[in-house]
């Protein structure tokens, strides 16, 4: 029987972030609808617990003989432990030599465009294993047009092997006790809400500095979130903003239940990213009806298509009016809701699975096909002009 092999070792990491939520999420569609005669397996670096990456319909996760520092270090080199399967998916960069057909997800090319946001081993890390993934995978999975244009200028040559599939939408229906859950996060009837992890490309000091000034109201600001690199003391930032300390709240990291309650509740999300390879926690908020307020980062103008009001990236000035704005005018506020319920509704988990099901049981594009996947309703799209080595 083939055998779809799937890393999932960011379902383990200790922020798994947005490509956390992408590893689960692709991987649950993937054994959920296999191709016929195929399964499904999982495998991760060697941990204690695997529990948290173990997925519904799919076998494993498997453990390597490896540590994830030692297995990040291994693969960087291009050497083993090897991943058996009939085709592999590397949902990250993070993934083996190639000895079989191999397909690997790139999230963004943020190491070229915006290195500053990153550490300098994450630079040196990401540089190599997307390199190699470019030159080596048969096919190169991102999540939108604005980082395959971004990747097919930095290796033309790969340009070819470039395939645009979306995220899907996660469902994050309030539960029965949402209101209660707000309660006991002490959150006000009106908010503003920005879900991130609290790194430097997410902007979150541009957001402060917004809400502190007068244009923005005063409206409370919370955030959603786990504590990344870069030592972000949001504490800090409010205090040399200006902000009362009683207009802004951080409820670190929390399970999807109280994310879809904190979502109910908010009169808008805030996503001021100086850089994003796609930006799910916007098409989240679309989704469950809560208006955008966005950076002009291309990934979220993309994935937001005009479903979202959009505003330069560090220019606190102009988020404070834009959030402003949407508070103070709730007809433009249902509108900016019914078009970013629109909007998400084009996108979903098991089509995205189709795609990537294409590329690894042999249904892709034939050679002189110019067909291409892509971010619903967007038109820039990577051509296909030969299949993959």
């Amino acid at each position: 029987m083939p055998e779809l092999t799937v890393v999932v070792e960011q379902c383990l990491a200790p922020v798994p972030g947005g490509t956390g939520r992408y590893a689960r999420e692709i991987t649950a569609a993937l054994a959920a609808a296999p191709r016929p005669g195929w399964r499904v397996r999982t495998v991760s670096a060697w941990h204690r617990d695997v529990g948290p990456a173990a997925i519904p319909g799919a076998d494993g996760p498997h453990r390597l003989p490896a540590g994830h520092r030692a297995l990040s270090r291994l693969w960087e080199r291009g050497l083993p432990p090897r991943v058996s399967g009939s085709s592999v998916h590397a949902t990250t960069p993070l993934a083996p030599g190639r000895r079989t057909p191999l397909v690997v997800t790139v999230h963004d090319a943020v190491p070229w465009t915006h290195p500053e946001t990153l550490t300098p081993r994450g630079v040196t890390w990401h540089k190599v294993m997307v390199g190699r993934a470019m030159a080596g995978a048969d096919a190169v999975v991102v999540p939108s047009a604005a980082v395959a244009d971004d990747l097919a200028g930095l290796f033309p040559a790969a340009a070819g092997r470039l395939h645009v599939i979306g995220h899907g939408v996660t469902a994050l229906d309030p539960p029965p006790d949402a209101v209660a859950r707000r309660r006991h996060w002490g959150l006000p009837d009106r908010y503003v809400l920005t879900v991130a992890t609290l790194e430097p490309r997410k902007g979150l000091d541009v957001l402060i500095r917004a809400m502190a000034l007068p244009a923005a109201g005063e409206a409370r600001l919370v955030v959603v979130g786990p504590t990344g690199w870069g030592g972000v003391d949001l504490a800090a930032v409010v205090k040399s903003a200006g902000l009362a300390a009683h207009r802004w709240q951080a409820l670190g990291r929390v399970d999807d239940a109280d994310l879809a309650a904190v979502l109910d509740g908010a009169s808008v999300l805030a996503a001021p990213s100086r850089a994003e390879g796609f930006g799910l926690p916007a098409l989240e908020a679309m989704a469950a009806g809560v208006p955008v307020i966005c950076s002009d980062a291309p990934a979220l103008v993309e994935v937001t298509a005009g479903a979202a009001v959009v505003v330069r990236r560090d220019d606190p000035a102009a988020l404070a009016d834009a959030i402003g704005q949407v508070l103070g005018d709730p007809v433009a506020g249902r509108e900016l809701s019914a078009k970013g319920r629109a909007r998400a509704a084009g996108f979903s988990w098991p089509a995205a699975a189709r795609a990537v099901w294409d590329l690894h049981a042999g249904n892709a594009p034939a050679r002189d096909a110019d067909r291409a996947q892509s971010c619903p309703g967007d038109r820039r799209l990577i051509r296909r002009d030969q299949p993959p080595p």
